[in-house]
């Protein structure tokens, strides 16, 4: 087991204190080297996860055996969360980039727990709803949100710094493309265009953002 305290990000942010302490007691260290898998798509999932330290890919396989990025997790961000509620197979491969550590949490040892404080059911019911209305808000902004929007709205997310690093992001447009379901071509012309309004600043490999309120306002085209 270990000290460390249990991030109350994402999904656990309206965790009770209750719920938060028995993850942090119940969870290890887990260290990867960069270019560890943590684990495989298709492998059992009975883990939920936090990013203590450094940075991981998440990736899936296409039909005709490509990979897709899908995200990029950074310190803090929670992973795997599904099999705390119903395990199964994972759905995507998750990659450090970077030397990096994770918090790991077992479905069983959490079941333990409730059996024996089955009041901690009710915060896991709660927390399983927040879930899903997270993952209604994420399917709809892939269907409705035109290109350009999704791209400055998974920018912002990507070059996100809370502790004040500089937001930039070393990712191709073709792996920018992969993220937003789109061409790369389109990436690449959207881009050009945000350059020269001076939104953001590009080299081969590498973006940086130069400014972020103007990026936010194309993130949502309703404030445009």
């Amino acid at each position: 087991m270990t000290l460390e305290t249990f991030p109350k990000t994402g999904f656990l942010a309206e965790a009770s204190d209750a719920l938060s302490a028995l993850l942090g007691e119940l969870s290890t260290t887990v260290k990867l080297n960069d270019g560890d898998v943590l684990f495989e798509q298709g492998d059992e999932a009975r883990e939920l996860y936090a990013v203590m330290k450094g940075s991981l890919e998440v990736s899936v396989l296409s039909l005709d055996g490509r990979k897709l990025a899908l995200n990029v997790l950074r310190e803090g961000a929670l992973f795997g969360e599904i099999a705390l509620f119903d395990p199964g197979e994972r759905t995507a491969t998750v990659t450090a980039l970077e030397p990096s550590s994770v918090l790991r949490v077992r479905y069983d040892d959490v079941l333990d727990e409730v059996r024996s404080a089955p009041e901690l059911a009710i915060d896991l019911i709660h927390l399983a709803g927040q879930r899903m209305r997270w993952m209604d808000r994420q399917l709809n902004e892939q269907v409705f949100l035109p290109m350009p929007s999704r791209l400055a709205r998974k920018i912002l997310y990507l070059t996100d710094r809370p502790e004040g690093g500089p937001a930039t992001l070393a990712l191709s447009q073709a792996e920018l493309a992969e993220f937003v379901g789109a061409t790369r071509e389109a990436v690449s012309k959207t881009l050009s265009s945000w350059k020269r309004m001076g939104v953001i600043d590009s080299a081969r490999g590498a973006l940086s953002v130069k400014d972020r309120a103007a990026l936010q306002a194309l993130a949502d085209p309703d404030l445009i």
